[in-house]
C-alpha cells in the first residue's frame, strides 16, 4: 500500500518512492541501472553511509559516484583495508591498528612481527597482493556486534590495539556496540563507510614508510606506517603522481639551503636560522605588509617575548595552550614564553586612557612566538616551534567592526595579488566546542562578521566549530603552483579578552565603555609564508622579490674590476647584485647561475668592458641583447 511506502528527496527535491526498508543500493536502482552500477555509497544530510544501509522516510538522499569528492574518499578507505589485507597475508603475526582515508590517500599503522623490517622496497610487492584482491571484486560486508563480543574477537585474534580501540570507545562515548567490516580474509573494526567491492578501486599506488607512535604518544609502541594512494583511473593516478614529483622538485627543505635562505640544525630543532639570502627576503615580505600597515594607519609596537605566567591566566591562553608553551623560573618567579602576541597588546592597550576619539587604534606587531610543537610534526618552515606573525590588533566599537573587517579583507586581497596568488577562498569559522563567553555573544560576533563579507558581496564557506576559543574568524586561504591550498590569513573578531583585562574607552556620553578586540594577520607565519613562496616559485622568484635579482659573471679573471664597478653602480640604484669572481669557466658561472635561481645574469666580456655595458641573460626571456647599468635599471624596475 501507498501508505507503507517510504519517500525520500533528491538533492533537487525530488521525491522518490521506495519499498520499506530500502537501502541505498534500492534508492540508486530505483533511478537507473547506469546509477546502481556507479553507485558507491550515499549522502544522507551530512553522513556517508553504505549503499547497504537502509534509508528512513523523510530523508534527503545523493547516492555518490566517482564524480562526487566523497566517492574518492570512500576508494580510499577501501584501498587502506585492502593494503592491510595484503600486509597480513604476506607478514602473518602483523597487527593492524588504524587506517584512514587522509587528504591526496591513505595510511595504515601496523606493528610487524620483530624479525620484519619494512622499507620502501618491500612496497611494490604489497602493492601486487593488493592489486590481487582489487581484482577479486573482494565485498565489503558490515556487521554490528556488542561490544564485549568484538573485544573477545579480537583478543582471540593477538589484535591487541584494536580491544584498546574499543574500551575507549566504550569510556569515551558509551557505546554499547561497534561495526566490524570484512573484505577477503580481513575484518577490522571500523565506522565505514565502504565501497560495494573492491574492484572499484581502479588505480593505487604505496609511496612510502614512516614511523609512527601508537595514538601519537612518544611513550607508546613506534608502529610502521605505510602510505598511499588510490584513484578510479591510472590517469588520474598519473597526473597524482607527476605532481608529487613536482612537488619534490620544489621542496622546500632542500631548496631552502641551497639557495642560502635559511638551514635547520639539530642543536635548535624547528627554530630556522635564517642566511643572508634569507634575511633579504623575509625583509622584502616585511616591506610589503608595512605599507599596508602605513596605508591603513596602523601603528606598530613590540611587546616582550618573555612574560609572568599569570598572565596567560588571565588572557585565557593556559585553558588552550599551555601543554604547547616552553616556561623559565626566574627568582622563584615563573615566566612563559609567549605563544600569542595578543596580551601583551592588551597591556599597551590598557596602559593609557582612551575615548572615542581614538579608535580605532590599530596596533601592529612583528611579534616573536615560540611554542613546544612535538619533533615528529615539524616540518621544514611549515611547522616550526619559532616564527613570526605579522601580528595587529585592532580596539573599536561594535558601530565600526565592519568596516575594520572590510578593511582588513582588502588588505589581504592586495598582499596576495602583489605575491602572485590569484586563487583565494575565504571560511567563516564558528564556536568551537572549547570556547569563552556565552552563546549571545558568539552569535553577535559570528553574525557581525557574516555581515561584513556579505556586504563585500564575498563569496565564503562555513567552518563550523573551527573558531578561535575566544571568537569566530575569516581565514583566507590561497592556492599555489601545484594547486595545494594553504590557510594564511585571519580576522577573528574577540569580545572575551577586553573583559578580561578590563579595557575601555570613554564614549560620548562621558562613560566607560569596552571596546571590541579584532586579531589578525595578513601573511599569518612570516616563516610559513616564505616556506610557502619558496614552493610556490620553486626558488625562482620574481625580480622585484629575488634576495640577489641579479649575478654579475665576469668571462674572466680581468674582467673581474669591471664586473665589481658594474655590481657598485647597479647596488646605488637600489638593485640587489652580486659577482661570480671565481677562476672558473664562464658555462660553469652560467649554469651554476642557473641554479641558483637568479632572475638576472649579466655577462661581462672584452666587448662589453669596451662598450661599459653588459650582456644581459633573462630566466624569463632569454637573451636580452648588450645595454650599460643604466638602460638594465630601467628593464628591472618595469
Amino acid at each position: 500500500m501507498s501508505s507503507e511506502k517510504v519517500t525520500v528527496r533528491l538533492p533537487d527535491g525530488t521525491p522518490l518512492e521506495l519499498a520499506p526498508g530500502a537501502t541505498g543500493a534500492d534508492a540508486a536502482l530505483s533511478i537507473g541501472e547506469g546509477l546502481a552500477r556507479a553507485a558507491l555509497a550515499i549522502r544522507v544530510g551530512d553522513e556517508v553511509r553504505d549503499l547497504s544501509a537502509p534509508v528512513s522516510d523523510g530523508e534527503e538522499i545523493a547516492i555518490i559516484t566517482s564524480r562526487d569528492p566523497e566517492g574518492l574518499e570512500v576508494i580510499r578507505h577501501d584501498a587502506a583495508h585492502v593494503m592491510a589485507t595484503a600486509v597480513q597475508e604476506l607478514y602473518p603475526g602483523t597487527k593492524v591498528t588504524i587506517g584512514p582515508a587522509i587528504d591526496n590517500g591513505f595510511y595504515y599503522d601496523f606493528e610487524f612481527p620483530e624479525e620484519v623490517r619494512i622499507t620502501d622496497a618491500e612496497l611494490p610487492a604489497i602493492e601486487e597482493a593488493m592489486r590481487r584482491h582489487i581484482k577479486a571484486d573482494e565485498k565489503f560486508e558490515r556487521r554490528d556486534l556488542p561490544v564485549d563480543e568484538a573485544m573477545t574477537i579480537f583478543r582471540e585474534q593477538g589484535e591487541d590495539y584494536k580491544v584498546e580501540l574499543i574500551e575507549d570507545l566504550i569510556t569515551n562515548e558509551g557505546v554499547e556496540t561497534v561495526s566490524l567490516y570484512r573484505n577477503g580474509s580481513f575484518e577490522d573494526l571500523c565506522r565505514g563507510p565502504h565501497g560495494p567491492g573492491t574492484k572499484r578501486i581502479k588505480a593505487i599506488k604505496l609511496n612510502s614508510v614512516a614511523g609512527a607512535y601508537w595514538r601519537g604518544d612518544e611513550n607508546r609502541q613506534m608502529l610502521t606506517r605505510i602510505y598511499g594512494t588510490a584513484f578510479f583511473s591510472k590517469d588520474d593516478l598519473k597526473e597524482h603522481l607527476e605532481k608529487i614529483e613536482q612537488a619534490k622538485a620544489r621542496d622546500h627543505r632542500r631548496l631552502g639551503p641551497q639557495l642560502g635562505i635559511f638551514m635547520l640544525r639539530e642543536e635548535a630543532p624547528g627554530m630556522p636560522f635564517w642566511l643572508p639570502n634569507g634575511t633579504v627576503l623575509l625583509g622584502l615580505i616585511e616591506k610589503e605588509v608595512r605599507q599596508q600597515l602605513k596605508r591603513r594607519g596602523y601603528k606598530e609596537i613590540a611587546t616582550p617575548q618573555v612574560m609572568d605566567e599569570s598572565l596567560w591566566h588571565r588572557s585565557g591562553h593556559w585553558d588552550n595552550y599551555v601543554d604547547d608553551m616552553y616556561f623559565m623560573e626566574v627568582d622563584e618567579r615563573r615566566y612563559a614564553l609567549r605563544p600569542m602576541n595578543c596580551p601583551g597588546a592588551c597591556l599597551v592597550y590598557g596602559a593609557e586612557r582612551h575615548s572615542y576619539r581614538d579608535l580605532p587604534l590599530r596596533l601592529a606587531e612583528f611579534g616573536r612566538v615560540t611554542r613546544n610543537e612535538r619533533e615528529g610534526v615539524l616540518h621544514g618552515l611549515l611547522r616550526v616551534r619559532a616564527f613570526t606573525q605579522d601580528d595587529a590588533h585592532v580596539y573599536c566599537t561594535e558601530d565600526q567592526i565592519e568596516a575594520e573587517v572590510t578593511d582588513i579583507c582588502e588588505a589581504i586581497d592586495e598582499l596576495y595579488s602583489r605575491f602572485g596568488f590569484k586563487d583565494v577562498q575565504v571560511e567563516l569559522s564558528t564556536k568551537p566546542d572549547k570556547a569563552m563567553g556565552s552563546d549571545e555573544q558568539w552569535e553577535r560576533a559570528e553574525a557581525m562578521l557574516k555581515s561584513a563579507l556579505d556586504g563585500q558581496s564575498r563569496e565564503y564557506t562555513i567552518n563550523p566549530g573551527d573558531g578561535a576559543f575566544y571568537g569566530p574568524k575569516i581565514d583566507f586561504h590561497v592556492t599555489d603552483a601545484l594547486g595545494r591550498s594553504w590557510q594564511l590569513g585571519t580576522c577573528q573578531l574577540d569580545f572575551q579578552m577586553p573583559e578580561r583585562f578590563e579595557l575601555s574607552y570613554t564614549d560620548a556620553d562621558d562613560d566607560r565603555s569596552r571596546p571590541v578586540m579584532i586579531h589578525r594577520a595578513l601573511l599569518g607565519s612570516m616563516e610559513r609564508f616564505a616556506g610557502i613562496l619558496i614552493e610556490h616559485y620553486a626558488g625562482r622568484f620574481p625580480a622585484w622579490l629575488a634576495p640577489v635579482q641579479a649575478m654579475v659573471l665576469p668571462v674572466a679573471d680581468r674582467h673581474n674590476e669591471y664586473a665589481l664597478n658594474v655590481a657598485e653602480q647597479l647596488e646605488a640604484a637600489g638593485v640587489r647584485v652580486e659577482v661570480d669572481q671565481r677562476s672558473e669557466s664562464v658555462g660553469k658561472k652560467i649554469r651554476d647561475a642557473e641554479l641558483g635561481r637568479y632572475p638576472f645574469m649579466l655577462v661581462v666580456g672584452d666587448r662589453d668592458q669596451e662598450a661599459g655595458e653588459v650582456s644581459v641573460r633573462s630566466h624569463e626571456q632569454g637573451e636580452l641583447g648588450s645595454m650599460d647599468a643604466d638602460k638594465f635599471c630601467m628593464l628591472l624596475n618595469t
